[in-house]
């Protein structure tokens, strides 16, 4: 559903017309399991959105549709208050209530209720962070329907918030950066130690950037929060020598080599992986600013490879597509998100894009009985109100 088709619906429910508002998903080109570490990581937004048609309704209730929806499955419709106590209990509808809470929370109440639909094509599932487009949406529409006075940083944060306090999602601040920081034809490069960014180019002519979904997603427990525990481990053991040294961010492997004997095999390899991977983000920003997308793509590889054999967050169908590409001449390709399953991020020279899709797709189905999904995406920009004609 587009801006158009949301803003005729909005009409046919409320009878009257909305502001539609629109904010993006994200891809990361490079930097995997650095945001823990203190690192940096380098996203940009899509031009896949998910969209809002908004109007406040002068009274203390919000009613929300989600068209989208599946009606057999959950509410196409929500009603609720904006306050604590009144949480809906429809999923999609605790993401506009939470961004409502956590605005008053920040000293900007939300005066009235106001009639919301909320509709998208970011894929679900995909790992382009589709509710941190919806967090931004609804923020980015309240925020200027109201005149609360946010800035786009401030956005992130209470879509952030909104994931910890009112989904149960302790997640990091880079997919709502992107979604409220996105420029087209640019990367953000996110030091997410300082919360300190810089735009890098990214308009790669001749090449697409395309997702193939493995459609797969190994679910292994505690397996995330074992990898960070290797970091920290490391790092207190670095940091019984080097005081200065907080997080995997402020180390360097001749430092890590000094402590081989006092951590696990396990532990080493993996912040091997961490430090290499910072390093290489930003040897990969610098190619980026010199237009070589070809060398750009050779890190992408390595990152891969990486997170396969040091950081062992792959998985058989990740790597599948992984050698594909490389057989197929792709320029650039790795697992993107946090591992285990999901898509793999693709760097195509045009010539070779339809034959690539088709043998990774083919080839992939006959190997795991499972078809693909891919996803063109293009670099697009943040969060916006969308004007009508």
């Amino acid at each position: 559903m587009d801006a158009v088709v949301i803003q005729a619906k909005f009409k046919e429910l409320f009878g009257v017309e909305g502001a539609v508002y629109a904010s993006p998903g994200r891809i990361n080109l490079i930097g995997e399991h650095t945001d823990y570490n203190g690192g940096f990581v380098l996203p940009g937004a899509i031009d896949k959105a998910m969209y809002c048609a908004i109007k406040p309704n002068g009274t203390n209730k919000v009613r929300g549709y989600a068209p989208d929806e599946n009606p057999e499955k959950v509410s196409l419709k929500s009603e609720f208050g904006l306050a604590e106590a009144d949480k809906p209990k429809e999923r999609w509808a605790q993401y506009i209530f939470g961004v409502c809470r956590e605005m008053e929370k920040e000293g900007k109440k939300v005066p009235q209720g106001f009639d919301i639909i909320i509709s998208g094509d970011v894929p679900l599932g995909a790992g382009m962070s589709s509710s941190a487009a919806l967090e931004s949406c609804v923020g980015f529409a309240l925020n200027d329907i109201f005149g609360l006075g946010f800035d786009r940083f401030q956005l992130a944060r209470i879509g952030q918030s909104t994931e910890h306090n009112y989904v149960g999602v302790k997640c990091g601040i880079m997919d709502q950066f992107a979604s409220c920081f996105g420029k087209a034809g640019s990367l953000i490069r996110l030091d997410c130690r300082s919360l300190e960014y810089e735009y890098f180019p990214f308009d790669p002519k001749g090449y697409k950037l395309v997702l193939i979904n493995t459609c797969v997603a190994h679910m292994l427990g505690g397996e995330y929060n074992e990898r960070r525990e290797s970091c920290e481990r490391v790092v207190a053991a670095i940091a019984a020598k080097h005081p200065e040294v907080k997080l995997l961010r402020d180390a360097n492997l001749d430092w890590l080599k000094e402590v081989s004997n006092k951590v696990s095999a396990v532990d080493y390899i993996r912040s091997e992986f961490v430090i290499e991977e910072i390093q290489r983000l930003l040897d990969t920003c610098e190619l980026l600013k010199k237009g070589d997308y070809e060398a750009a793509g050779r890190k992408m590889y390595e990152t891969h490879t990486g997170l396969s054999l040091k950081y062992t967050v792959s998985c058989p169908e990740l790597d599948f597509l992984n050698e594909t590409a490389k057989k197929c001449g792709v320029a650039g390709s790795r697992v993107m998100g946090g591992g285990f399953g999901g898509c793999t991020i693709n760097l195509v020279k045009n010539e070779l894009y339809d034959e690539f899709v088709q043998r990774a797709t083919a080839d992939y189905q006959q190997q795991f009985k499972i078809t693909p999904k891919i996803y063109d995406v293009v670099i697009g920009d943040g969060a916006r109100k969308i004007e009508q004609r």
